[in-house]
């Protein structure tokens, strides 16, 4: 009777177990199998599919190992990486999988090549290297991960070391593992993942057990001697087991067998591990037993769990780590009755290094397409190993060398690379002005030296850390600026072999400093002098002289008067091209005279905008004496008119000066443009080599600085006031866009060119970069990338064609800075969040509003937060087409900034 009860509970037990997993699991969801090489899909015998690797690598050599009895289980396709540069990868795709999954490779040499040469290599997972694969040793060889899913795809590289031959593979395995599993070792972090050095069924001697009696596909190892001698016996029951609370989810066939104490003793597994390290052990107890025995567990001598009981027909499981330790001697001691454990698995854990910002990574792949060359740049730049041409410190690209490489230009995109502090662009065919380096408040070493750079442009100042500036062997032609002398930790400046002149800043005259000047026409510390010689030497009249020989006073007499002859039409030669000379050049200047104040009477007719003088611009202004605002044109002053109207004074400086005919157009744009969002040109001044713009004056400040400033005019900016501001200046972009004939581009759109009036009214100011459009069925403008970096589409990078969703794209980042209150570019916070577009963008599009700014939570309608995040996420697409015109934010804006005032309204608040 008790048998047949037993025989029913068994049979229903088994049909129950194995209906739930069947329906739950053996479907293979999630399951990718990679044959590495094979031309083919197939089934194997445990009914996994099989398909090709060629859609998620696209290099390396493939054939089969040919063995005797040519059946496909036994002649593996693999595939070999003979002409790999450093590494070779795989693109895993693990989305929507799980928390977690297992990632198996399996690598076969089996002398495919005839050469008995096992190569040997290691292996990377994402930014971390896992392990040395020596296949002299064992061939084939298996690597198994427990890896955190934290992107779309999971990149498993091999990586050549000297001497170690062709890298290959065989296969390559992903499968799900459950939710929750392996959680006491990683915990919440991201930052590890888990590589395999033990699973065993304990107890269980008949080879191994995998898919699908473990549906996630684990392959657990048979029970070996792991002891000095043996000490225990296998046991195998089948009992009705209660599964909760083990999120590993162990298979039930694992769990039935265990390794049984035979008499009250000790009971040890002794595994020997390949490095020294942390590692993670678990181990699985089952009440298969009659009886609920009790016992110590001793990790490498010291007690790590006492007095453990395992309950009847329960399952439980015990968790370890252990840091630094080269061997491992798990140790079960008897308390009560036969101590026992069903299974175990040890894993080694791996520190995965944290990945480089994305920003930074952006910016090297599109520096990488500019030059048009293939330099082998993917994935991570720093870790596992850093890319050619680049040094890291940890996560941190601090070094850039690209000596040798077209690039023509520095371009905006170098303005990125912000943890960078050497950068060597040195024969890279520069041309131009030093331009977009400003950013880089880190950089140490810069050398643009043999290139054809004719302007030291207006940034070098910026870099404050900058200890060594080498550029020479340009066409650098001017004076070299005051700036340079205001840096610091600048002890090198060669300025050797280019077309300088004149008296070097007083600034560099300094101990510490090293200046070499060689190999320019005059340049030095003196005023006067340059090597001996007047910096401005005058054309004398030569002086003739006749000396009268009375020996041969015939002969030379006709020689003389020949000589002296030619001496006086020489004479009159040289006087006559200095009467030229002055005549033309008294003839060039009245010219200009009689261009300028043709050009000041046609200004004066422009809408108003009025005509000053230089002496009228140093009294308003108090001899420049208050600075309210700097860029790359110079300064801006604060004035105060006759009329006592205050007015902000822009002042270009000598390098970024206009040529006349260039500045006269700007006035006469800036003259037209009239919008009650769009900061007004008030006058101009074009005299004593001077460029001066006059402004209407907003005390309010910038949208900048009230956001990120610390001033005492700073005014905490509720939502409502955000979305008002956006409204004004997506008005003033309006018409520029589509008010204005020409069209306007304005191509530096940005916070601190947002200005505010006394009652919060903002307008759009700063169009010294902007671009007409003259043609009304023109698309874009093909021009030189100008802006500023973070808010630079990266549409006109690429291409150089200004449209003017290009001022969609950086209004939309400005739309990103009203609702999260952060900059374009920080060092805060992780690497992922340095970008402010591809942080928040994946948060927005997901509607998580943890992201927005702290000071507005509580304080703004749902509704009116979405679509603001929604018009801003479209503005910052990164295909131009993709986004909407400026019209259709402003639309949405207004209707995002009503319902922010109904919700207001019904609250019973104020603005």
């Amino acid at each position: 009777m008790a048998l047949k009860c037993f025989c029913f509970c068994f049979y229903s037990y088994f049909i129950l177990f194995c209906g739930f997993w069947l329906a739950a699991f053996c479907d293979q969801d999630g399951f990718l199998s990679l044959s590495c090489g094979g031309a083919t899909s197939y089934t194997d015998s445990s009914n996994i599919s099989w398909v090709s690797d060629s859609a998620y690598i696209s290099t390396g050599n493939t054939t089969t190992i040919d063995y005797a009895n040519g059946t496909s289980s036994s002649s593996p396709s693999i595939r070999f990486f003979p002409d790999s540069r450093d590494r070779a990868c795989y693109k895993l795709p693990v989305k929507n999988l799980s928390s977690l999954v297992l990632i198996r490779a399996k690598f076969v040499y089996k002398n495919y090549d005839g050469l008995n040469k096992p190569p040997s290599f290691s292996v990377s997972l994402g930014t971390a290297i896992t392990s040395t694969i020596n296949l002299a040793t064992n061939d084939p060889w298996t690597e198994e991960f427990v890896w955190p899913v934290i992107k779309d795809t999971a990149m498993l590289c091999m990586h050549c070391i000297p001497d170690g031959g062709s890298p290959v593979i065989s296969s390559l395995e992903i499968r799900p593992l459950p939710q929750g599993a392996y959680h006491n070792a990683m915990g919440a972090s991201p930052n590890m993942l888990l590589r395999k050095s033990y699973r065993i069924d304990s107890g269980y001697t008949n080879g191994s057990l995998r898919y699908p009696s473990d549906p996630y596909d684990r392959i657990w190892d048979a029970d070996e001697d792991y002891a000095p001698f043996h000490v225990s016996r296998g046991f195998n029951t089948l009992v009705s087991l209660s599964f909760s609370g083990i999120q590993e989810s162990p298979p039930a066939a694992v769990l039935q067998t265990a390794r049984v104490l035979a008499r009250r003793d000790v009971m040890t597994y002794n595994f020997p591990l390949d490095t020294l390290g942390d590692y993670y052990i678990v181990l699985y107890f089952a009440g298969i037993l009659p009886v609920s025995p009790t016992f110590d567990i001793l990790i490498n001598g010291d007690v790590a769990e006492s007095n453990y009981t395992v309950s009847n027909s329960e399952t439980s499981a015990l968790y370890f780590n252990r840091k630094g330790i080269k061997s491992l001697n798990i140790t079960i001691r008897s308390i009560r009755f036969n101590p026992q454990v069903n299974a175990l698995e040890v894993y080694e854990i791996v520190d995965i290094p944290p990945e480089t910002s994305s920003t930074t990574v952006s910016a090297l792949q599109v520096i990488e397409q500019s030059t048009g060359l293939d330099l082998g740049w993917q994935d991570d730049p720093c870790s596992p190993t850093p890319w050619d041409h680049i040094e890291c410190e940890g996560n941190l690209v601090t070094s850039l060398e690209l000596s040798g490489i077209n690039l023509r230009s520095i371009s905006p995109t170098f303005g990125d690379l912000l943890d960078l502090k050497t950068l060597d662009l040195h024969n890279t065919s520069l041309t131009g002005e030093i331009q977009n380096l400003d950013s880089l408040q880190h950089l140490q070493t810069l050398n643009l030296s043999f290139n054809r750079l004719t302007s030291f442009g207006s940034g070098l100042g910026n870099l404050v850390s900058l200890r060594v500036l080498d550029l020479q062997n340009n066409r650098l032609q001017g004076t070299v600026p005051d700036s340079l002398g205001e840096l610091e930790d600048l002890h090198l400046l060669n300025v050797e072999n280019n077309k300088l002149e004149g008296s070097l800043p007083q600034s560099l005259n300094k101990a510490s400093l090293e200046v070499r000047t060689s190999g320019n026409s005059c340049l030095s510390f003196s005023t006067m002098t340059c090597n001996g010689v007047s910096s401005n030497p005058s054309i004398e009249t030569p002086q003739v002289t006749v000396v009268t020989n009375k020996k041969h006073s015939k002969l030379n007499h006709l020689a003389i008067i020949l000589g002296a002859a030619g001496g006086a039409s020489f004479a009159v030669l040289l006087t006559s091209l200095g009467v030229f000379l002055y005549v033309r050049k008294r003839t060039a200047k009245h010219d200009q005279a009689t261009y300028t104040a043709k050009a000041a009477v046609d200004m004066r007719n422009w809408n108003g905008a009025r005509v000053f003088s230089y002496k009228e611009i140093k009294a308003a202004t108090n001899n420049f004496k208050e600075v309210i605002g700097r860029g790359s044109f110079g300064s801006v002053y604060l004035g105060k008119l006759a009329d006592a109207k205050l007015v902000a004074v822009k002042v270009r400086f000598d390098k970024t000066q206009l040529g006349a005919d260039s500045f006269i157009n700007e006035v006469h744009l800036l003259s037209q443009i009239r919008h009650q969002n769009l900061v007004s040109l008030e006058g101009f001044c074009h005299e004593s080599k001077q460029q001066i713009l006059i402004y209407e004056y907003l005390p309010g400040g910038s949208l900048a600085d009230h956001l990120y400033g610390t001033n005492s005019k700073k005014v905490s900016l509720s939502w409502v006031r955000r979305l008002k501001i956006a409204v004004d200046a997506a008005k003033g972009l309006d018409y520029l866009h589509n008010g204005s004939e020409p069209r306007i581009i304005h191509r530096d759109v940005k916070c601190s060119n947002i200005l505010l009036d006394m009652d919060m009214n903002a307008k759009v100011c700063d169009f010294g970069l902007s671009k007409q459009v003259t043609q009304p069925d023109a698309t874009h403008v093909t021009t030189v990338v100008k802006g500023t970096a973070g808010y630079l589409d990266p549409e006109y990078y690429s291409t150089q064609q200004l449209t003017e969703k290009s001022d969609v794209y950086s209004f939309g980042v400005v739309l990103l800075e009203l609702i999260c209150g952060r900059e374009p570019l920080s060092h805060s916070g992780t690497p992922d969040s340095f970008n402010l577009v591809l942080w928040a963008k994946p948060y927005l599009q997901a509607g998580a509003f943890e992201i927005v700014d702290d000071s507005l939570k509580g304080s703004f309608d749902v509704e009116s937060m979405k679509k603001a995040a929604s018009v801003a996420v479209k503005c910052v697409e990164r295909d131009a087409s993709q986004r909407p015109t400026i019209a259709e934010v402003l639309a949405e804006l207004k209707e995002t900034y009503s319902i922010q005032l109904s919700y207001l309204a019904a609250c019973g608040h104020v603005n």
